[in-house]
């Protein structure tokens, strides 16, 4: 039988995690669980909602020494709503989006909502799947959007690095950028998870790609200095 040891910088992530879920707003912490072990942080526990247990992850990604991320949050709706009901908010919110209206579709079985369609941007499947996340009584949403994109564009590894460059929130000299035909490949290192996503989504906002694949490696600081923000008075 192997035990686990638990080091001091594991408490201390795990520490910062609970206090930052109890600081931010858009998230009940009142029964989520939190285990921290080699900068993984592993959510447990219950939100009322989709939205609530993604915004619980969105957090977790933001603190600097988390590496990743296995979000185990149940959601537990306060009130249930029908399929039907749920088929009928996602038909809508899809509607409202020019860009995705007529190109995206949505089915709902037990809460979770699938996407299907084409679309001719790697962002806009992102963007579907915002559209309906919110909604009351989604319990998960399946992005299976496609992307068929226009031909003709020219220098798409150019303009991925222009972007990044211009990304106040990554090193882009960090990044290196490689493209094989509609797919474009990050390499290197970033600081924090939510760097790595933001990198991702600069790629995928390019004209032509149908895929990121996102090779990124996050090294936090060495030593993060959780408790930093406790000593000052």
């Amino acid at each position: 039988m192997s035990t686990t040891t638990i080091t001091g910088t594991d408490l201390r992530l795990r520490d910062a995690v609970v206090r930052q879920l109890d600081w931010d707003p858009h998230v009940d912490a009142s029964a989520i669980g939190v285990t921290a072990k080699d900068g993984i942080v592993t959510l447990t526990g219950f939100v009322d909602s989709y939205a609530g247990k993604l915004a619980a992850e969105r957090v977790v990604k933001h603190i600097r020494g988390v590496r990743a991320v296995a979000n185990d949050i149940t959601v537990r709706l306060r009130v249930e709503r029908t399929d039907a009901d749920v088929a009928a908010d996602a038909a809508r919110a899809l509607e409202l989006v020019p860009t995705l209206a007529d190109r995206v579709q949505a089915a709902v079985h037990n809460g979770y909502v699938t996407l299907t369609g084409t679309v001719e941007w790697l962002y806009q499947t992102e963007q579907a799947a915002k559209a309906v996340r919110h909604l009351r009584g989604v319990l998960g949403v399946f992005n299976h959007v496609g992307v068929a994109p226009k031909s003709g564009h020219r220098d798409i590894q150019r303009r991925i690095v222009r972007a990044l460059h211009r990304n106040a929130d990554v090193d882009a000299r960090r990044i290196r950028v490689s493209l094989d035909g509609d797919v474009v490949t990050l390499r290197g290192t970033v600081d924090s998870l939510m760097q790595r996503e933001v990198a991702e989504a600069a790629a995928g906002s390019a004209p032509g790609i149908t895929r990121v694949n996102n090779q990124l490696v996050v090294e936090p600081p060495e030593r993060p200095d959780f408790d930093e923000a406790d000593e000052i008075c």
